[in-house]
Order: structure tokens, then sequence, then C-alpha cells
């Protein structure tokens, strides 16, 4: 299968990628997160851990790793008018924290908004311009408020 773009070509902005390091027990990564993005406006109505599942139906031996979907419910409304429904198989929009060592956390993110775009859910106009924009800020505020010291 050839796929239509060509994904070496693009870079983290491309697709709103996102990366902090925070030195913590996983525990308490998962509440600052979690806060962190709350107290930017977020809710969090889907929260997972795929480590433990595989950990106990394959065996995985998988290490801490856990995955907060989080959504602004006005953003949210937009985009599923602006994609006509489509950006919903994308929601909610995922926070990863994953520990790479006892005491240091990993928290990654990409934007749904602007991989729904590269991917064809979501037009390329202005109105989706600014949902791309306004969720960007959201995210920027979370990330300002993770304590990465």
């Amino acid at each position: 299968m050839s796929l239509p773009i060509d994904p070496t070509a693009l870079d983290g902005d491309d697709v709103g990628e996102m990366e902090a390091t925070l030195e913590m027990d996983h525990e308490t990564a998962i509440e600052h997160v979690r806060e962190a993005f709350v107290d930017a406006g977020f809710g969090v109505p889907v929260e997972f851990s795929p480590a433990e599942m595989l950990n106990e139906k394959v065996d995985a031996d998988r290490d801490p790793y856990y995955v907060l979907g989080a959504c602004n419910p006005e953003v949210a409304d937009r985009a599923l008018d602006a994609s006509d429904g489509r950006i919903g198989a994308l929601f909610p929009c995922n926070v990863v924290v994953w520990e790479e060592q006892p005491g240091r956390q990993k928290v990654y993110h990409v934007s749904i908004m602007r991989g729904a775009r590269l991917l064809g859910l979501a037009p390329d106009d202005e109105e989706w311009d600014d949902i791309v924009a306004d969720t960007g800020e959201y995210v920027d505020e979370a990330w300002s408020n993770l304590d990465t010291a």
C-alpha cells in the first residue's frame, strides 16, 4: 500500500507533537498531568493503562504506561460540526505518560486536530485553522502547567 503523504516529510510541528519529562513517580505524574490539563480547561473523560491490560492479557511485561483522554467540550463541539462528525473517530485528545525509568516519566501528545487535517477528516479552511489554534492554546497552557523541573 502506498501512502498518500510522505510521513518522513512531516515533523513534530506538523502534528503538534509535544514531549516533557517529569522527575517523579508514575502515579504522581499521572495525577500531575491530569491536574495540568483540567486547569487548562480540559475534561478527562477516559483513562486507562494499556500496560496493565497487556501485562494481564498477553503477559507483555510492559513498564507503566498510561493514557489520559482529554477533551475541551467547547472546541470538541465546534470540531464535530466543522468535520461533519468525522473528528469523533479520533476523540479524545490523548496524553500519554510512560515510565522511562523509575522516578522519570515521559509525557507525550500529538494534536488530533492537526492530524485530522492530514488524514482528510477535517477541512482545510479558516474555521479549522481557528480550531487548531484554539486547541493549541489550551494544550500550550496545560504544558506550561506541568512542573518539569
